[in-house]
Parts: C-alpha cells; sequence; structure tokens
C-alpha cells in the first residue's frame, strides 16, 4: 500500500488557460493564503497603502478567486536595479526574498538579451507596475507560507495573434516569455491573445517547475485563479492542486525509444562505426541479431534503445550510416532497478563496483573496466578479482 511523505507538500499547476502572476495569486488565496497577510508583506517594502480585493468570480460555469491590486499613490517605471533595492531591503523572509529577486532576475535578464540593455539600466514598464510586483512578491510569500517542496506542471497552451506592450505590437506569445519557457512543454491553440505572461513563466522557471504529467500524492486542496479577461468558451483559470508524495512503485520508470530495422545489404566491416555513431548520438544500447529475411537472404535486427530526445540524432544517424530505408519507432515505458557506484575495500586496494536495487532488495556487481585494471595491475586472472565482490 502506498504512503504519503508528510514532511514533502507537492503542488501541481493545471494550467490549461495559461499561467500569469494574477492568476496565481489568486489561486494561492484560495488555497488559504489570507489577503490582509500579504498587504501587510507589500508594506514592508515601502510601497504606501496596498490594498488586495480578492473576490470569487465565475468563468464559463467554474469559478476562481480574481485578484485586483489598489494603491492611491503613483508608481513609476523602475528599472531592474530600483526593483532589486526595493526588494534587498525590505524586512521580507528569507525564502520570499529570495524567491522574489530570482524571479525578476529571470525577467530582467531576458528583456536585456531581447532589448541589447546592460541589466542594471533594463526598464521593466509594466513589469515594473504594483501590480506585477505585488504578484511576484505575494506568490513568493505564498509558495513560502504554504511550504511547497517541488513544483510541477501542465503543457502550457500559447494563444495566436499579436499583443500590446509598452515596446509597441509583439507577436504571441512575448519574446520574454517564449525565451522563459525553454526547457517547458508547450502547444499551440486557437484561443486569442497572451495565455502566458512573462510574469508567469518567470514564477514557473525560479520554482525550477517540472514540466510533467501530475505526479503520484495523496490529493489534499484544490484552488482556482482568475484571470482579467474572457475567453471565448474557455474558462480563463488556472488551477493548482496540493498534495503530499506517495510512496515511490519499486524500480525507475521511464519512457525510452526503441528504434528498429532489418538490413540484408551491408558489409559487415561497417557495424563496428555505425554502432560507435548511434552510441555518440545518445543510444542507452546497441543490439544486432542474425534474422532470416524475404529471399532466404541472412540478415540483421538491429535494434536501438535511446532517450526520447536522442530521437532525430539517432534517425540520421541510422539513414547516414546504414543501408536502411525505414525505421520502425516506438516509445514504450521501461522498468529499471536504481542503480549507483559505490567503492569497496579489497586486500589489493579499493574496487569500483555497481550496486543495484529493486523492492528493497539490493546487488553488487562487478565493474567490468574496474576490475579488468586490477586484475592486470596485480597479475590477477579477472575471474579472481570478481570472486573479491561480496555474496549477495
Amino acid at each position: 500500500m502506498s504512503t504519503t511523505n508528510p514532511s514533502e507538500l507537492w503542488a501541481f499547476f493545471d494550467c490549461f488557460s495559461g499561467i500569469s502572476g494574477d492568476m496565481t495569486l489568486g489561486a494561492l488565496i484560495d488555497l488559504g493564503l489570507e489577503a490582509a497577510d500579504l498587504e501587510r508583506v507589500l508594506q514592508l517594502m515601502d510601497l504606501g497603502e496596498v490594498k488586495i480585493s480578492a473576490r470569487r468570480v465565475s468563468k464559463e460555469h467554474l469559478t476562481g478567486v480574481q485578484v485586483q491590486i489598489s494603491d492611491p499613490g503613483c508608481h513609476p517605471h523602475r528599472t531592474y536595479g530600483d526593483i532589486r533595492a526595493l526588494i534587498t531591503q525590505a524586512a521580507l523572509p528569507a525564502r520570499v526574498q529570495e524567491l522574489s529577486l530570482k524571479m525578476f532576475r529571470l525577467l530582467g535578464e531576458v528583456e536585456a538579451r531581447i532589448h541589447g540593455q546592460p541589466l542594471e539600466k533594463v526598464h521593466f514598464h509594466e513589469l515594473g507596475a504594483l501590480d506585477t510586483l505585488a504578484d511576484i512578491v505575494g506568490v513568493s510569500y505564498g509558495i513560502d507560507k504554504l511550504g511547497l517542496t517541488k513544483i510541477y506542471c501542465s503543457p502550457l497552451p500559447m494563444g495566436w495573434g499579436m499583443i500590446t506592450a509598452a515596446h509597441g505590437r509583439l507577436p504571441n506569445p512575448a519574446p520574454a516569455a517564449l525565451e522563459l519557457l525553454k526547457g517547458l512543454s508547450i502547444y499551440g491553440t486557437d484561443l486569442p491573445g497572451e495565455l502566458v505572461t512573462p510574469t508567469g513563466a518567470a514564477i514557473l522557471k525560479a520554482l525550477e517547475a517540472q514540466s510533467d504529467p501530475c505526479p503520484r500524492m495523496h490529493l489534499e486542496q484544490v484552488g482556482y485563479g482568475a484571470g482579467s479577461r474572457d475567453l471565448p468558451g474557455h474558462p480563463n483559470l488556472l488551477r493548482i492542486y496540493l498534495g503530499r508524495p506517495l510512496s515511490e512503485a519499486p524500480g525507475r520508470r521511464e519512457k525510452v525509444l526503441v528504434l528498429e530495422t532489418h538490413i540484408d545489404d551491408m558489409n559487415p566491416e561497417l557495424y563496428e562505426p555505425l554502432m560507435a555513431g548511434l552510441f555518440a548520438a545518445g543510444a542507452l544500447d546497441v543490439a544486432l541479431n542474425p534474422i532470416q529475411m524475404k529471399k532466404n537472404r541472412p540478415g540483421v535486427r538491429l535494434t536501438v534503445i535511446a532517450p526520447p530526445a536522442a530521437r532525430e540524432g539517432l534517425l540520421e544517424r541510422l539513414f547516414m550510416d546504414s543501408t536502411t530505408i525505414g525505421v520502425r519507432v516506438m516509445e514504450v515505458d521501461r522498468v529499471a532497478a536504481r542503480r549507483w557506484q559505490e567503492t569497496i575495500n579489497t586486500p589489493y586496494g579499493p574496487l569500483q563496483v555497481k550496486v543495484t536495487e529493486y523492492g528493497g532488495r539490493r546487488r553488487v556487481m562487478p565493474e567490468y573496466e574496474a576490475c579488468r585494471q586490477m586484475a592486470e595491475k596485480h597479475g590477477l586472472p579477472l575471474i579472481e578479482v570478481y570472486r573479491l565482490l561480496p555474496k549477495n
């Protein structure tokens, strides 16, 4: 039976309508944060009498918390240096300050690259406005207050069309958002307007969100944060699940590719460089098996196992370095024993070995190269070195 880890609290960001700073803040308030607490945190930055209103609104028959920030004062455009000083000088909790600075630095570095400016001179325009300061510091406070230890997120939807920003008309998604989304999964939609804002992207990046399916967890709470716009026929909401991680099933679960082809017309001398090229392109394993093909020709079944990210490089090597004219590609589930390297003491000195574990049972296995080197150094038969390993 699976058990939970009470010391960990995970969050899954279900971004079916995208993500922005105010949507994230609204979802965190729906999960239990108090608007009054957020106001007190923002007042630590000497921003004046900041007021946060949080009300439940309906978005296409679903409801969520919509956040609005108000302040009678006038807040100018700020540079990255101005914002860093505001956050650094405020008496914020350590993790809140660290996350807030990280989010703004990510935004600043992207803007500096895109517009060719030094980081300290970057003017944030909309990003320097009070509502974005409140969103970033408020979200950082919420993550700390709720005690979230790990963040996951769904694939992120991209809207179409153009958007209006301080720099003028920009392609959607905004260049800054797209830069920050590198490493996360995205997909196109037929929804108009900006779905993932630069602030929303910076939040996921700073939290080191993993772009994976919802992990195994004991679900405890669900919160909804509402966006300011209404999307035609689509609920403009961000949904966040909170839960405790369930104990993992034995072994390591992962997706791998299996690439396979049959070859009956290739010089055998070409297989060695072909295999070397496949391993260099990311293959985890390469196998050759004799088969009988049509017209009674002897042939070879070439099978490659690889991570999904290596797909295109491996296909290129197969078509360039072999005589194949077609490759079967399958994505399969692989269960692997957990494995790592350790060093054991022997009468001939330290020896590196492999250790595997599945379902709580461990095995110590020889590391061939390490054993071979010890055998050569001490003039021993290789089998004698293998006998130095502890019995499993």
